[in-house]
């Protein structure tokens, strides 16, 4: 298996460069390797929905931004990589507790990256929702 292109420590770092709201959404990039991309995302008010639960949209992005990881990590540093379809099931209530997100690519090809999320509570088995996506690859930059 070939060595991802950039590690943990520069997808943070890229992250922050290009994304203005990166450091607010509450992820953190837990582990990446070629085709991987394991990420946390910290739980509190501002993923909260009535009810007391997490909220789709917060595990959404999640998901989509696991994704994104995942495709960084495989093929560098490609700020317009762009998500063409994203599509979510999500399984049962979450705990109020961390959100684990698993992505692997299950295609990578020059222009086109398709993708498996599951997204955990932290320290419970049983996924709380699955993600689907396709990103477009930029041929340059």
């Amino acid at each position: 298996m070939p060595e991802p292109l950039m590690n943990a420590n520069e997808i943070g770092k890229f992250m922050r460069k290009h994304f203005a709201r990166w450091d607010r959404m509450g992820v953190t990039v837990e582990d990446v390797a070629f085709r991987r991309a394991k990420l946390r995302m910290s739980i509190g008010e501002r993923q909260l929905r009535a009810g007391g639960t997490v909220a789709g949209p917060a595990m959404f992005a999640l998901a989509d931004t696991a994704m994104y990881i995942a495709v960084l990590a495989s093929v560098g540093p490609k700020a317009q990589a762009v998500t063409t379809n994203m599509s979510i099931n999500f399984l049962k209530r979450p705990p109020m507790r961390d959100l684990i997100a698993e992505c692997q690519l299950l295609k990578l090809g020059r222009r086109l990256a398709v993708g498996d999320v599951i997204i955990y509570s932290y320290e419970v088995d049983e996924p709380v929702a699955h993600a689907t996506g396709t990103y477009a690859i930029p041929v340059n930059g």
